[in-house]
């Protein structure tokens, strides 16, 4: 099976920040349906500082270069946000500290750990309507082909891809039970979550990055 390098998470880092500061205003407008319209900007302060270290970052491992990485977000990004995802960073990245290749398998348990992580600090659960609703089933399709000695880890991202993207509209219906938007009830209902949008957009632009067809979400006005 094909390993995943050093290189392609640095790859993945980037189209992910990248993203993150494309998306600033419309994630914001996006959390602006029922929370404090603040999510793009704060997820984008982040992502900023990062992309002006980034020349600087650690490169000798995965584990270092994703514990910088955690490191930024949760000095850099405000609200609920930081703390939720640099933990899921840091999680991920204490798994391979040593590490400059990983497997699907490693992967599986690095997903695994940012979840268990973000649901410590946050206190979500699977169902509550947060960027776990988008993070569990792709650490289940990456689960399902780890086992499998001819898995390609193209094939994997395009599958894991999808289902994060199915994610917004499966879960646009219901109450969110977390997060900023939890205070405003049914208010929440019929809106997607920002978070999830988000987890979604940078899955597909990572698609984008590797050259890998995938049907990004709709825009939501």
């Amino acid at each position: 099976m094909k390993e995943i390098t050093l290189a392609e998470v640095e790859a993945t880092v980037r189209a992910i920040a990248e993203t993150a500061l494309k998306n600033e205003q419309y994630f914001s407008h996006l959390d602006s349906y029922a929370g404090d319209a603040d999510f793009g900007v704060s997820l984008a302060s982040g992502f900023r500082a990062i992309e002006n270290d980034w020349n600087e970052l650690d490169r000798s491992s995965i584990g270092n270069f994703l514990l910088k990485i955690s490191m930024i977000i949760s000095s850099k990004v405000g609200g609920c946000s930081g703390p939720i995802w640099g933990t899921g960073f840091m999680r991920a990245g204490a798994l391979c500290k040593d590490r400059t290749s990983i497997s699907l398998d490693d992967l599986d348990k690095m997903l695994t750990a940012s979840i268990e992580g973000i649901q410590k600090r946050g206190g979500a659960q699977a169902g509550d309507k947060t960027l776990l609703d988008a993070l569990i089933p792709i650490r289940d399709i990456v689960r399902e082909n780890a086992a499998n000695p001819d898995a390609d880890p193209a094939a994997v991202l395009k599958q894991a891809t999808k289902v994060a993207t199915d994610a917004i509209e499966a879960t646009k219906g219901w109450v969110a039970k977390r997060g900023r938007q939890q205070f405003t009830g049914d208010r929440s209902r019929g809106t997607p979550d920002p978070g999830i949008v988000a987890i979604a957009t940078m899955m597909n632009a990572i698609c984008a990055h590797f050259g890998i067809e995938s049907s990004p979400p709709k825009t939501y006005n």
